[in-house]
This record gives structure tokens, sequence and C-alpha cells, in this order.
């Protein structure tokens, strides 16, 4: 299987990027072709442009075709990303918003959408700084699963595996720390 794993963190000595770590060697020891994107490292520009939009010619953008060649190329996508305001990352929303546009991840019919990423899975890892008890009592779990889960990756067609979320990042000890990656690698054992 060809698995895609894109992180998003500014910092390369974050938990995020040891989620990241053990998710890729996970699969590669589970001999899967396995290519890490990392948004900050390769300075992708979030930003959506009028010309991304507007362009007759449909041209798409170099930076763009080349993550859309990746994710044609994947089999499953791993999303490792901090919560930040109940919502991924200004980095990551700007690349699903340039990446995952209309007629590569989906196409309009009248008033119905078609998914164009069919047959892909996606596993989704996020820490968070507050308790998960507390997103829990809040249906922030529910809804940040709601509006990425279903709204963004089933709506373009792929198959959510598994979204977990593991909370209290700044505040936990080393040892629930190690829990949490034990967990990554269980899940990501798991669903590959």
């Amino acid at each position: 299987m060809n698995h895609l794993v894109i992180f998003c963190h500014p910092s390369t000595a974050s938990f995020n990027r040891a989620i990241a770590d053990s998710v890729q060697a996970v699969s590669e020891a589970l001999g899967h072709d396995t290519c890490c994107r990392d948004l900050y490292g390769i300075a992708f520009n979030p930003v959506l442009c009028k010309r991304d939009m507007d362009d007759p010619a449909g041209t798409v953008p170099q930076d763009v075709r080349q993550e859309q060649e990746f994710i044609t190329w994947a089999d499953t996508l791993t999303f490792v990303y901090p919560v930040w305001w109940a919502g991924m990352p200004a980095m990551l929303k700007g690349y699903v918003d340039r990446v995952f546009c209309q007629d590569f991840a989906y196409s309009l019919h009248g008033d119905s959408v078609k998914g164009l990423l069919d047959g892909k899975k996606v596993l989704i890892f996020n820490t968070t700084g507050l308790p998960s008890p507390f997103y829990t009592s809040q249906g922030m779990h529910e809804a940040m699963s709601l509006t990425t889960n279903t709204g963004i990756f089933e709506l373009c067609g792929m198959e959510v595996l598994h979204h977990a979320f593991f909370g209290s990042l700044c505040a936990v000890s080393d040892e629930i720390r190690k829990s949490y990656l034990s967990e990554v690698v269980s899940i990501t054992s798991r669903y590959l």
C-alpha cells in the first residue's frame, strides 16, 4: 500500500512530530511505501488566491499539483496536527482549501456533490491543550469529527477509519505521553 502522512506543526520537536514519526515507523515496518509531507517544512503556501479560483484555463499551480499527485498516489492518508481554537491549524486548512479543490477532490452536479477520491482511507491524530473530557462534554470532539471527517474527507469520497484525540498535551506527564504514542502505534497497526 502507498501511505501518505500529512504532518502540520511548526515545530519539528513537537509531540505531533513524535506522533508522525511513530506512524511512519509502523507503516514502514509493515512494508508500506510511506511518504511524509511536513507542510511547514516544505513551506506550503496555504493562502487560496483569486487567481487559484479564476484561471479560465483551469491551470493548477505547481505546488498544488505536486500535493495532488501525492494524494493520487496514496491509498491511505494519515493527518497529524494539533487542534487550535477547536479546529485545524490555518496551514492545514489552507492546504485543504487549495489542494482538495473542485474537479480534483469532488465535483458538483446540480444540487449534489460527488466525491472523486473514492477508495482512499484516512486516519487522523489530533492533540489538544484542553483535557479530552472537557471537549467531549462540550460536544467539541463530535463537532470536529463532523466538520473534518464528514465535511471534508467523506464528502470527497474517502473513508475515515479512525479519528483520535489526545488531550491536555501541555499538562500531562511523560508517562501519559508514552501511553499516547503506544495508542498511536496500536491504532496505526490496526488500520494499515
